[in-house]
């Protein structure tokens, strides 16, 4: 469920087809995500998981979907 959810956001975020996305994908190697980018799917996935606000260090952690889904999961079971 969540790596749907996540799936969906990055779809639409960076305007790619949810098919093509993995939990390899990379934001920045894959979708050719600059910091911009990520600050807009940041701020959609604290709204759309209502897990408050994700602070620079736990985001400096994210490079890939996995990342995000893993992190998403870890927030959801806080």
């Amino acid at each position: 469920m969540v790596f749907e959810k996540v799936c969906q956001l990055v779809a639409e975020q960076f305007t790619v087809d949810v098919e093509d996305i993995t939990m390899e994908t990379l934001f920045e190697e894959d979708l050719s995500a600059d910091s911009l980018d990520i600050v807009e799917l940041t701020m959609a996935l604290e709204e759309e998981f209502d897990f408050g606000e994700i602070d620079d260090e736990e985001l400096a952690n994210i490079k890939s979907v996995g990342d995000v889904v893993r992190f998403v999961q870890r927030k959801i079971a806080e």
